[in-house]
């Protein structure tokens, strides 16, 4: 069995494949340090991604995992952090909200204690887990999704599913953030408006801090602009001012694969072999990351 694609939906659906009795490689076109995964925020919440019928569903049993592994956070990069996310109201979340324990409103938004994954060594954590499992990663690339000899293929390609499938519905959302010192913050935030290619988010990470954001649809340039870096740093200021004089660590641009709704279903090749797809998580792959890989390995099995 392949697994195509070596971020966050990639390897983690290749640990439960792995961790289920199966052979399982990971075909990569790139180290999970370069991926999209690698320049997420980590803050598990349901952003940019549909339907919304399902997503509760998966983003639940992440949430799940994802309390359990903040137990070992130094091994597994993820930790349960407090934080407000401003604008947000219960009323307009899906019924999955109920089951988010302590999450309540505050003056201005909702206030919750979260999972944050600090992605670069959360994914050298699921790879180590993978190998543990007898499962491997190899650095290569995928042109034909249909010639990957082997009897079931994963295709976890994310935004590479676009030429792969191809599918012209998954589309770049170019997201850009700035990387600084952290100077004490110890809580997240967030000020996201959906409509909007600009965003306000702060969230700490044991040694730095990630602001953010941008939104850009269509938008493939992996450059960091410098005047969308600058009016990041402003508006997460104007929140956490103590963020203003912080020096700067990096930039990061990360394409989100956006899709009109997740692609989650098993498709059966003419030859009789099985393809997997599971990709088009938007701006969630992390949040909705184990949920997804559950199901993509269920329908991989020989009788889903």
């Amino acid at each position: 069995m392949i697994v195509v694609g070596g971020g966050v939906a990639g390897l983690t659906t290749a640990v439960l494949l792995a961790e289920s009795g199966r052979r399982v490689r990971v075909w990569a076109r790139e180290p999970a340090e370069r991926t999209t995964s690698a320049v997420a925020g980590g803050l598990w919440w349901p952003y940019r991604i549909e339907p919304r019928p399902l997503v509760g569903a998966w983003a639940l049993e992440s949430l799940r995992v994802y309390q359990e592994l903040a137990a070992r956070p130094e091994e597994t990069g993820v930790r349960l952090v407090d934080g407000v996310h401003h604008g947000a109201r219960l009323a307009e979340l899906d019924a999955w909200a109920g089951r988010v324990a302590g999450l309540r409103a505050v003056a201005g938004g909702l206030a919750a204690r979260l999972p944050v994954a600090d992605m670069p060594v959360h994914l050298a954590w699921l790879r180590r887990r993978l190998e543990r499992a007898g499962g491997t990663v190899e650095l290569r690339e995928v042109t034909d999704l249909a010639a990957v000899p082997a009897a079931v293929v994963v295709n976890c390609a994310g935004l590479g599913a676009r030429r792969l499938v191809p599918d012209p519905a998954v589309r770049p959302v170019r997201g850009q953030l700035v990387v600084v010192e952290n100077p004490g913050v110890t809580e997240w935030f967030t000020a996201v408006d959906d409509s909007s290619a600009a965003s306000t988010y702060v969230i700490p990470q044991p040694d730095r801090l990630l602001l953010g954001g941008t939104a850009e649809e269509d938008d493939w340039n992996l450059e960091p602009d410098p005047r969308a870096a600058s009016a990041i740093v402003a508006r997460c200021a104007s929140v956490q001012p103590e963020v203003a004089g912080a020096r700067i660590l990096a930039h990061r641009v990360g394409l989100r694969p956006a899709r009109p709704a997740v692609r989650l279903e098993r498709q059966l090749l003419p030859d009789g072999r099985v393809l997997v797809h599971n990709y088009g998580h938007g701006g969630a792959g992390v949040t909705v990351a184990w949920g997804c890989a559950r199901e993509a390995a269920g329908l991989a099995s020989p009788t889903p």
